[in-house]
């Protein structure tokens, strides 16, 4: 036997398996000990399972190991299990002294290892000091404690096996201050520890004051220790123990400088050392019989272990046997062997430290082996169990073999399968086989020899019952037949025997019966003395069985007996039915059925559910004056009776019981009534209606009923007459028959109606109060003359002859004053009308008073029209002007007057008649303003004056654009626009007008004018919506102004609700509404604000409305959820932005689709009527609930508690509600629920559940019978009660025999019905016993269940079975038939067996069912689930009472047949076909034809080849989209937009209103990245797509939508957007830098947006250059190329670079900075040699941080000109070059220098060397006295410009007037012309050309102009340098280069006067007065003298002259 492990440490809830490794002669047996408790009986298994470790597992295992030769002990293993509890004790205090040591244990926790503490104060962990010890038990020490160590401690605890922590409750310290003596506060503890531990720790706390001098020390028996310290001396540990440190240790605190005396403590250490063996026994010790042996053993140890021996595992006492004696030492010594000293022998040497074990085996020689009692022959029955014997003796032990001819069966080494060699000797076969029968050979050995015995076995086949007969139940004179198949062994002879109740049926004596020869009884003509229980016995040799079954007659039940039927005397109308309780026809009745017929009528049920225990019942709801006739029929599961005898009676009439409905009372005039209502209901009218009785009087007043009759009952209305006007009724309405009057009608009050007032208004008066308005006043007429509600009154107002065009003022009543007063306003000034006042109420007015005539005062007139000027001269004009369109009264003359515009001492005034339209102004001043007024005159006065400005011999022209428009005051509707006049066109501005641009801004938006202000000329100050203005004056209207900046008015609500709502059925609960969002200029807001308000509520209701608000403002539908079902909502939609909610939708209305009902039936009720039915009821569903038109019901029923499955029982229509539940199982409580179906699917079941109980009846067999234990003379059993225990069990009974006696000579045992388990004793050892197990009720004894058992201890599990065999023909749709050969049993019955499948290629699942080992095949039901044409794997594992076998191997794959059921599709895809089919072709499917606009109901069903399956619930789905538009074109509006337009779908396309189209829209060949989509909730016929890229192809599709959705799109159609400006470049890159030039390249716009015309640089330096900031601008045509080579540039300064490209304008620009200078190069001497050619000498300077590559030689003009580059790429090497002087433009003198090139740029310059002339002979053009000549003439010509100048300016006089109000104008600096020879010239700038700002803007930088540069044409600024080419001079560089170039144009410093500030008109030359004019012309010939004096120098320069 191999040991275990000493120690295990495992977790809770872990699965921890011990094993027991043995070797020996085979069957070895184990069994496992707990500490002292057996855990397990002798057994094959060796190992010992937990499935779930806890706490209460740990301690010590051991398994003791026996076989035929002896038994061992294993050294035992200690089994630890790590947990961890919780703390064990709550929050505490504890208190110490000032001074004191305070020692704080830790709170108690059950854990175990024991867990890692840490403690804490208020939250902070707590290390140890010198003041803080944590000794090994977790105590917690604080010595010399002070006040700041109170406070609240506590301890976490950590388990590090589990990794569980706690933390415990806390404990609070307090300190006092009390003064304390040294003490030691935890002395050391006696400590053991095994040898070979790794350390051992002793501790030692103390505590003294002050703390700082406490010491502590150690001694070990007296000896000091000074080794192992720690924690300040506080712990001692000692590595690596062994015994020599045992001894007493003793610690001592002394506190130093003190007289104090020191205190000690000590504890003792042992070392222990676990046994060893000094001297072991031999494994194996032979001795004779007779002899004595000893057999030695050994130990030492520290302490000395104590020896103990075990023989076979049983302890060694020597009292009890003598022979046997321990030795000094510890031997054993056993004397006088005898044979059964033979055995295992084991020595256990233990102390504290462990113990060891050593064995050996003991043989007692020597006995020849003899068989004492040998197998007998024997015959068995297949599958049973068979025992052959064979007793030997022997010494040593014989060897059994088991022989079957000469195939070795058993052994100790060999075992087959159901062949079982047990303890005895014995053979075991189980289950036995037909091919078992033969010879068997049983040979004892041992080494003294061998004997053997032989037997005969035969086997015969088992008898049983394979088709037991069934319970029955017939119909009386029906057929009933009970089976009873048997298969047995052919040599065996059966006999069927057939019990009724226990008694034998004779079925030659009974016609009646016939019994076939396969068992089968026949039973003919049933009738109710063949009820009863049926036994078929069989009886055989080769085993008998017995079956039983149940068969039951039954019949209809016989009619009630004795109905009698009278009127009630405790009800009303009610009437007493009684009947006497029929025959059953032994059935249990279910219900009786009552039927009437009322006056003779066809019988119809009354009552369809009866209680069968009723023998009486009161029917009520009867009508009187009606005879009723009434007749009964029991009910049971045959069938209904046979009716009753019928009973008559009859009831009295009544008067009416009830009043006449729907009484209804409506005005019909001012004088009548109209009366209608229904007659009473049928059931309330009590007898023959004779006719009605109305009754009405005034409402609330004290007067009499007015009666009237009407006689004839088919009359429902009246119409009352003569009645009072506008007075209010109540009426009631009576029906009567016979019997007398019924009962009025609740009272209808009604008013008649309102009429219209019979008189006037009286003392009316009217007067005018001025030219616009008439005053009023009048007296109310007298009330009871108004005939209704006054509603007020009417002020009358017209002209004569214009009655249709009354003026009318609505005046509410005041019920104050006696005199009302009112007024009419707006009428027209000085006209004649006439007047009056009416009453009026709702139905119409009063008559008017009588009119009265009068006159609106006269006032002043109106504005003159149509002033104009005609015939202007210098001192003369024409004004005309025609009458004021509003005179206002009598024109009496005209007023014209002028003055000098702003003179007004200078005007002139003169009064005309009023027939002059006309008159000649004269005696004015030439080329002078003027302002002329004309007005009309009445006798109040003059009217409104019209005006203009003109300046005499100037004729008007158009008025120019405003200017300088500034905004403020910005509102939601309107904002404040302020503005500069522009030019008047020479006469004075009439009305202004204000344009806009609504929505984004943009260049190519429309400007709509939305803004007119005429005849206030001054006016500077506007209220208007959006900015852009024109000015009109009497010529026309100007151009507009410049847009100003871009705003937005405030917020408002939106104005208009969203439109074309539209609402449809999404579901059962919700609605689906649609609605047209709200355009972006209606939004009154910010657009991220806006969004939808949805109100919903039922229709009619009066309950608070509920609402969504939906945040997205392109919303345009909204699914409103959780509604109620088959319910109509009234829904409408508003509008929100920000700043609150617009008006609301008109309401629209739709209805939830119908659904399931919501709730259950009511009052459902069942009760059971035997022990297999149950009799439910219920009433209908409210009518809230149903949802829909019920359809049925459905019973739902479990068994209560339990896991099996729902059952559903369907009753079909509205009408029946009951049903017979049967086929239940037998006393089983029910859980049962109703419910009810529309076509939707199942409502909710009723609630809460019904539960019933079906009666008791026999219980069924016991499960579960297990044989736990099992001896040879005894065994104990277990089982469960039946599964089907079918009522209260009151005993068990046991029966037992052996299996190979009869059953009459069993045992019988009785037992209670708690009893679970039941112990047999004295049995036969290795017999095979029959156990039979049944149950009570109070029914009776149930069936029995029956288990075999074999009385040995030799038990195993069972051998796997065979394959599983599926046969096809046994394969259908959703079960298998499973067929099997078991294996060897292990002389343990199989209980049950186990299948599995697998659902290919899924994972497996169990399917468990207890078969009897018997059966090899059954079938699998649907409990599994089995699914329809689904391939599945089969294997099949036994069970016995030991445990499971292996699995057998998988059965071949099978496929289950074809369904044609299936569930429900759950998931609709909702295609389209028509909800006639039955099952769908999806390929017919799409081409189904719809109707327009429509609402369709689709079902889904799926087939297979054997039917169809159920259809799924059905949805609602519309159809009916639009077609697409027509003629879509496309036209290009600007580079970032798209005009799209097209025609709507055709009419009858358009299924429905179009509500709006989608545009979408994409880059051509882009689709995918760029695809956009523009949605137009309009039905528009274009859009504007804006916000594109320039220049780029798009494709256009546009799709309308309507309710239903989107229509098609319409074919792509291709447009292009106009070019646009491009892109910036996308680079600038600088090369071939200098100290004055560089190579400037730069790339293409990434988005050119057109058609690349050309590129503009723009350089210039940071920081001014000598003063003066010079910016030059390059233009350079064409698309290439990329580059330009620049030269003008200064020496080391940063200069910034801007290149924009242009298309047909310029786009953004792209910039960069690049500083002059040299690189990492060097300079160089230069020296000249003059020839014909120049050759230039050079020494190398210093090459630099990298060698020098090439040099480079500049030249510039002596003249201080820019230096370029002459010569590149000289090579490396050179120090000199040559070349022709060519190459430089004559008479030139030039300067040269050279500079080094390396890998880092261009190095320092040389020194210029010494000017050389290059001479030549100039032409005639450029000598001097040329030059003169072409100045002079310069000059003269310049002078005549000045003098036409000033003669202009004198005709523009008008323009020097001054500007009034906050708006001015600055002068605009104009910049002095320059030459520009070449293609470049030069221009400044930064003159600000932005003219808004109120500061004057200045001239700040030189600026070069443009440059065209192409190929053909050259420039300073080149590309490359051509050395054959003539070299030009360049006379930019020259100019630039002049320092008095740079004086004249060098900026004007601040505090320098400047020029008085001037304006401009639009052709730049009109001056405001001849003062600013002169000076500017005197600046600018003062200039032009300059720059001739400049440019003649210039040119004696060029002559080589300086001058």
């Amino acid at each position: 036997i191999y040991s275990l492990q000493m120690t295990q440490l495992h977790l809770e809830r872990n699965r921890l398996v011990l094993t027991c490794m043995a070797e020996g002669s085979w069957p070895l047996e184990f069994k496992w000990i707990h500490n002292t408790t057996e855990l397990t009986r002798f057994s094959l298994e060796y190992r010992y399972l937990i499935p779930s470790l806890d706490r209460s597992h740990a301690g010590f295992y051991r398994c003791i190991v026996r076989n035929r030769v002896g038994a061992l002990l294993q050294r035992r293993t200690e089994v630890q299990v790590a947990f961890m509890g919780s703390f064990e004790e709550g929050e505490r205090t504890q208190s110490v002294s000032q001074g004191e040591g305070a020692v704080i244990p830790a709170p108690r926790i059950r854990s175990f290892p024991q867990p890692q503490v840490t403690w804490f104060r208020d939250g902070r962990k707590i290390p140890p000091s010198s003041r803080i010890a944590i000794t090994l038990d977790n105590t917690l020490v604080i010595l010399s404690t002070v006040a700041p160590d109170a406070g609240r401690y506590y301890v976490q605890a950590v388990n590090d096996k589990n990794g569980e922590n706690k933390t415990s409750q806390p404990i609070t310290l307090s300190v006092e201050t009390d003064p304390i003596a040294p003490t030691i506060i935890i002395p050391p503890r006696n400590t053991s520890v095994v040898t070979g531990t790794s350390e051992v720790t002793m501790e030692c706390v103390a505590n003294a004051r002050p703390l700082i001098k406490l010491s502590i020390s150690w001694r070990k028996n007296g000896v000091l220790v000074t080794s192992g310290l720690s924690d300040f001396n506080r712990r001692l540990t000692i590595l690596s123990p062994v015994v020599s440190d045992s001894g007493y240790y003793e610690c001592e605190a002394i506190l130093r400088s003190s007289s104090v005396p020191s205190v000690s403590a000590g504890a003792y250490l042992h070392v222990l050392e676990p046994p060893q063996f000094i001297k072991e026994p031999e494994k194996h010790i032979t001795a004779e019989m007779e002899k004595v042996v000893d057999i030695p053993c050994q130990a030492r140890g520290v302490p000395q272990p104590d020896i103990v021996w075990y023989k076979d595992a049983l302890p060694i006492d020597p009292v009890k046997t003598p022979r046997y004696r321990v030795l000094v030492g510890g031997s054993l010594q056993v004397n006088g062997l005898l044979p059964d000293d033979t055995g295992m022998f084991q020595c256990f040497a233990r102390n504290l430290a462990g113990e060891v074990q050593t064995n050996t085996y003991l043989a007692v020689t020597s006995i020849a082996p003899n068989i004492t009692a040998g197998p007998s022959d024997s015959t068995v029955i297949d599958g049973m169990s068979v025992i052959l014997h064979c007793e030997t003796s022997g010494a040593p032990r014989p060897a059994i073999t088991w022989q079957k001819g000469e195939r070795v069966l058993a052994s100790g080494s060999v075992q087959l399968p159901r062949f079982t060699l047990l303890e005895s000797g014995s053979l075991l076969i189980s289950p036995s086989h037909i091919s078992d029968a033969g010879t068997y050979t049983c040979m004892a050995s041992n080494s003294r020899g061998i004997d053997e015995a032989s037997a005969d076995l035969v086997v015969w086949a088992r008898t049983r019952i394979t088709t037991p007969p069934q319970d029955q139940s017939v119909i009386k004179g029906t057929k009933a037949i009970m089976t009873c198949g048997v298969t047995h062994d052919p040599s065996v002879t059966v006999r069927h025997v057939w019990e009724k109740e226990g008694t034998v049926i004779n079925v030659q004596s009974i016609p009646r019966m016939r019994l076939d020869a396969d068992g089968t009884l026949h039973i003919s003509q049933t009738w109710s003395g063949d009820i009863g229980t049926y036994t078929c016995r069989v009886t055989s040799v080769g085993g008998n069985d017995s079956r039983s079954a149940h068969l039951r007659v039954r019949q209809l039940p016989h009619a009630p007996e004795n109905p009698t039927a009278m009127l009630s005397t405790s009800e009303k109308r009610a009437i007493d039915l009684a009947w006497a309780k029929p025959f059953d026809g032994n059935s249990p009745l279910i219900r009786y059925i009552l039927e009437v017929s009322e006056n003779n009528a066809p019988w119809a049920i009354l009552l369809a559910n009866i209680e069968p225990e009723s023998t009486a019942v009161t029917v009520n709801g009867l009508i009187p004056a009606r005879s009723y006739q009434f007749r009964l029929c029991a009910v049971n599961d045959v069938g209904k009776g046979q009716f009753s005898k019928e009973t008559d009676v009859s009831l009295p009439e009544e008067s009416p019981s009830a009043p006449p409905q729907n009484v209804i009372a409506s005005g019909r005039t001012n004088q009548s009534i109209m009366i209608q209502w229904q007659p009473p209901p049928e059931s309330h009218q009590n007898g023959i209606l004779r006719g009605y009785t109305i009754r009405y009087r005034l409402t609330g007043l004290p007067v009499d009923y007015q009666i009237k009759n009407i006689s004839s009952p088919d009359v429902t209305n009246l119409l009352l007459e003569d009645l009072i006007i506008w007075t209010n009724y109540e009426i009631e309405v009576a029906a009567y028959n016979g019997a007398g009057l019924g009962v009025f009608s609740h009272k209808v009050t009604e008013w008649t109606l309102q009429g219209v007032p019979t008189i006037a208004p009286s003392n009316v008066q009217a007067e005018a109060v001025n030219s616009t308005t008439i005053r009023f006043t009048w007296t109310a007429p007298n009330p009871q003359f108004i005939n209704g509600i006054n509603q007020g009154y009417k002020l009358l107002a017209w002209e004569p002859g214009k009655e249709e065009q009354v003026t009318m003022v609505t005046v509410r009543p005041n019920f104050q004053d006696s005199i009302h007063v009112g007024y009419v306003t707006g009428l027209k000034k000085f006209t004649e009308y006439y007047t009056s006042v009416l009453c009026f109420t709702t139905p119409g007015d009063g008559p008017r008073s009588p009119p009265k005539a009068l006159r609106t005062h006269e006032d002043t007139p109106g504005a003159v029209g149509h002033l104009s000027f005609t015939e202007i001269l210098d001192t003369s004009l024409k004004v005309s002007w025609s009458e004021p369109g509003e005179k206002n009264g009598v024109l009496t003359g005209y007023r014209i007057s002028w003055e000098e515009y702003n003179r007004t001492n200078t005007r002139v005034t003169h009064y005309l008649p009023n027939v002059t339209l006309e008159y000649r102004v004269t005696g004015l001043t030439a080329l002078t303003t003027y302002t002329i007024e004309v007005a009309a005159m009445t006798s109040k006065g003059q009217g409104q004056l019209s005006s203009s400005t003109i300046s005499s011999g100037v004729p008007p022209e158009l008025p120019g654009p405003p200017t300088n428009m500034a905004i403020s005051n910005i509102g939601p509707r309107s904002v404040t626009l302020q503005f500069k006049p522009g030019y008047d066109g020479k006469t004075s501005i009439s009305r202004w007008q204000v344009e806009a641009q609504v929505g984004v801004v943009g260049e190519t938006e429309d400007w709509v004018m939305v803004h007119q202000v005429s005849n206030e000329p001054e006016a500077r100050s506007l209220e208007v919506a959006w900015f852009r203005m024109r000015q009109v004056n009497i010529v026309g209207t100007s151009p507009p102004s410049q847009p100003s900046r871009r705003i937005q008015t405030l917020p408002a609500p939106p104005d208009m609700a969203p439109a074309n709502v539209t609402l449809r059925t999404a579901s059962e609960t919700s609605l689906w509404l649609r609605w047209m969002p709200l355009p972006e200029w209606e939004y009154n807001g910010n657009a991220e604000q806006v969004g939808y308000r949805v109100q919903y509520s039922r229709a009619g209701s009066q309950g608070r409305a509920l609402t969504h608000v939906i945040a997205d403002r392109l919303e345009r539908e909204f699914t409103i959820e959780d509604l109620e079902e088959w319910t109509e909502y009234e829904v409408r939609v508003q509008a929100v932005n920000g700043i609150g909610m617009g008006p609301w939708s008109q309401p629209v209305r739709g209805r939830t689709r119908e659904s399931v009902p919501s709730c259950g039936p009511t009052n459902v009720s069942a009760f059971a009527t035997t022990s297999s039915s149950i009799l439910v009821r219920w009433f209908e569903v409210p009518e809230p609930d149903r949802n829909g038109l019920i359809l049925g019901y459905k019973v739902v029923y479990k068994e209560k508690d339990s896991d099996s499955a729902v059952h559903f029982w369907t009753v079909e229509g509205n009408a029946t509600h009951s049903v017979q539940l049967t086929g239940l199982g037998k006393y089983v409580l029910y859980e049962i629920q109703v419910l009810a179906f529309t076509r939707i699917g199942d409502g909710r079941p009723s609630s809460p559940h019904i539960l019933e109980r079906t009666l008791d009846d026999v219980p069924g067999p016991p499960v579960g019978i297990l044989f736990p234990e099992v001896r040879t003379t005894s065994v104990r059993l277990i089982w469960q009660s039946p599964s089907q225990p079918n009522g209260i069990i009151l005993a068990y009974q046991i029966t037992y025999h052996l299996n190979s006696t009869n059953s009459n000579t069993a045992t019988v045992d009785v037992l209670s019905p708690s009893a679970r388990q039941y112990t047999v004793t004295n049995l036969k050892p290795e017999s095979i016993y029959v156990f039979r197990i049944t149950a009570q009720t109070r029914k009776g004894w149930g069936e029995a269940a029956e288990a075999l058992v074999v009385t040995t201890e030799k038990r195993a599990r069972p051998q796997p079975t065979s394959r599983p065999v599926v046969p096809q023909k046994d394969v259908q749709a959703r079960q298998v038939l499973l067929s099997w050969e078991p294996g060897s049993d292990g002389l343990s019955p199989v209980r049950y067996y186990t299948v599995q499948l697998r659902e290919l290629p899924e994972s497996l699942r169990s399917y468990c069912r207890s078969l009897s080992s018997r059966l090899m095949c059954f079938p699998v039901l649907p409990p599994l689930r089995l699914k329809p044409f689904t391939s599945y794997q089969f294997r099949v594992k036994a069970t016995n009472d030991i445990g499971d076998s292996e699995y057998s191997e998988e059965s071949e794959a099978i496929t289950t047949l074809q369904d044609g059921k299936s569930d429900i599709i759950s998931e609709e895809n909702h295609y389209e076909y028509i909800t006639a089919y039955s099952k769908v072709n999806f390929s017919k499917v799409q081409s189904t034809v719809w109707l327009n606009t429509s609402a369709y109901e689709i079902r889904m069903s799926v087939y297979n080849a054997v039917g169809e399956g159920p259809t799924s619930s059905p949805q609602e789905v519309f159809v009916g989209e639009a077609a697409p538009p027509q003629n879509v074109a496309i036209q290009s509006a600007t580079a970032t937009q798209l005009d799209v337009t097209w025609d709507p779908p055709p009419v009858d396309a358009q299924n429905g209103d179009i509500q709006g189209y989608k545009v979408y829209f994409w880059e051509f060949q882009r689709k995918n990245e760029t695809e956009r989509l523009r949605t137009l909730f309009m039905p528009e016929g274009g859009v504007k797509l804006k916000n594109l890229t320039g220049y780029t192809t798009y494709m256009i599709s546009v799709a309308p939508f309507n309710a239903a959705g989107d229509g098609p799109r319409s074919p792509p159609t291709r447009g292009r957007t106009q070019q646009a400006a491009p892109s910036a470049p996308s680079f600038i890159h600088f090369s071939e830098l200098t100290t004055t030039s560089v190579n400037v390249s730069w790339g293409e716009p990434t988005f050119p947006n057109g058609i690349i015309e050309g590129y503009r640089l723009v350089y210039e330096p940071c920081m001014p250059v000598d003063g003066v900031s010079k910016t030059v601008t390059v233009d350079v045509k064409g698309s290439g190329p990329l580059w330009l080579k620049l030269r003008d540039l200064a020496d080391g300064a940063t200069y910034n670079f801007r290149i924009r490209a242009k298309t047909f304008i310029y786009g953004p620009e792209v910039e960069a900075n690049i500083t002059t200078g040299p690189g990492e190069g060097s300079s160089h001497d230069v020296c000249l040699r003059e020839f014909k050619s120049l050759t230039i000498h050079w020494t190398a300077g210093d090459p630099g941080r990298a060698p020098i590559t090439r040099y480079v030689i500049e030249a510039r003009p002596s003249d201080e000109g820019l230096w370029d580059i002459l010569i590149k790429d000289i090579p490396k090497e050179a120090t000199l070059h040559t070349f022709n002087m060519d190459i430089l433009k004559q008479g030139v003198s030039y300067d040269f220098r050279v500079i080094g090139v390396n890998d880092y740029g261009y190095g320092s310059p040389s020194l210029p060397s010494p000017s050389i002339s290059a001479q030549k002979v100039a032409p005639f053009y450029e000598e001097w006295w040329f030059l003169v000549v072409v100045a002079l003439v310069g000059l003269i010509f310049i002078l005549l410009l000045v003098f036409i100048l000033i003669i202009r300016g004198q005709s523009k006089k008008y323009a020097k007037k001054s500007e009034s109000g906050e708006f001015y104008l600055y002068p605009v600096p104009r910049s002095p012309p320059r030459p520009s020879p070449g293609s470049l010239h030069y221009s400044d700038e930064d003159v600000s050309t932005k003219y808004n700002d109120l500061i004057p803007a200045e001239s700040s930088s030189l600026t070069e102009k443009p440059s065209e540069i192409s190929d053909s044409q050259g420039s300073d600024s080149e590309y490359e340098v051509d050395p054959n080419r003539q070299k030009t001079h360049s006379f930019v560089n020259h100019y630039i280069s002049d320092p008095t170039y740079y004086n004249s144009w060098r900026r004007q410093q601040k505090g320098i006067s400047r020029a008085q500030a001037y304006s401009y008109t639009e052709s730049e030359s009109a001056l405001h007065n001849m003062q600013s004019t002169q000076s500017n012309h005197l600046r600018f010939l003062s200039f032009s003298f300059s720059l001739i004096s400049y440019y003649f120098s210039f040119s004696l320069d060029t002559c080589g002259t300086t001058l």
